[in-house]
């Protein structure tokens, strides 16, 4: 290590070896701050920031009143990728393989579409499209929120409730009775830090990057639904089935 490198990097580089190679198992206990300053010379507050930093990256979580343990290295669960144009029900039948119980609440309303969405579903901004919020539990454990878009022409003429617990028209649905068949699904995926609203609905622990998945629903060459997944990292994989020419 440089000279010049913080001197907490040298507690932080030490801790996470001890850590990543199973020196320090899951569940055992960090030293105190006060242990960290005795063993590596360094600072009270060098400690704090080499805690504070450690507790970013995952590797350890603080107990009120009990110090810092190694955090327990959570088993991925696949969450499977497919054509399905119907969020809850795909991730009722990913719930089902596991195990366990799956309920869900939404939200729908007439919203203006942001430039983002707008760019996605091929539609100028500020243009109406129905938005639809999900919350999709496990066993009673929020475990994906889900946020559709779908331009406004396909709601019209149709009862829309405002919010609701289990099954209801989708978006899917809305399509299929505006004489619309979806053909494709796209799907963008990337590794970011959650925003304090996700981390609060999803009971995440301090550390913890989400999956954000933008998935598109097509009708040939046209956008017809465009959704924000939102999936905690420490506890699924994605898993996908990719059909091939002639298979």
């Amino acid at each position: 290590m440089a000279s010049s490198d913080p001197v907490y990097l040298r507690v932080v580089e030490d801790l996470r070896r001890q850590i990543l190679d199973s020196t320090l198992p899951p569940g055992a206990p960090i030293p105190s701050r006060v242990q960290l300053t005795q063993r590596y010379g360094v600072g009270e507050t060098a400690a704090r920031h080499a805690l504070r930093v450690l507790a970013q990256e995952g590797l350890i979580v603080g107990r009120v009143g009990a110090g810092h343990y190694v955090r327990e290295r959570p088993v991925l669960s696949p969450l499977r990728r497919s054509r399905s144009a119907d969020p809850p029900a795909l991730f009722a039948a990913d719930m089902q393989a596991h195990g366990r119980s799956a309920t869900w609440d939404w939200r729908s309303e007439m919203v203006e579409a942001t430039p983002d969405i707008a760019r996605r579903l091929r539609i100028d901004a500020a243009e109406p499209v129905l938005r639809t919020a999900y919350v999709l539990r496990g066993d009673g454990r929020p475990l994906q929120l889900v946020t559709c878009y779908e331009p406004a022409e396909f709601g019209e003429g149709l009862p829309l409730p405002q919010e609701g617990t289990g099954p209801h028209a989708t978006p899917a649905s809305r399509t299929a009775a505006a004489g619309v068949t979806i053909t494709a699904a796209s799907e963008d995926v990337y590794l970011r830090v959650p925003r304090p609203d996700e981390s609060d609905r999803l009971e995440l622990p301090t550390g913890t990057q989400v999956l954000h998945l933008e998935r598109t629903h097509w009708s040939g060459d046209r956008p017809v639904e465009t959704s924000d997944i939102v999936v905690p990292g420490d506890k699924f994989r994605l898993s996908y089935t990719i059909p091939l020419p002639g298979a």
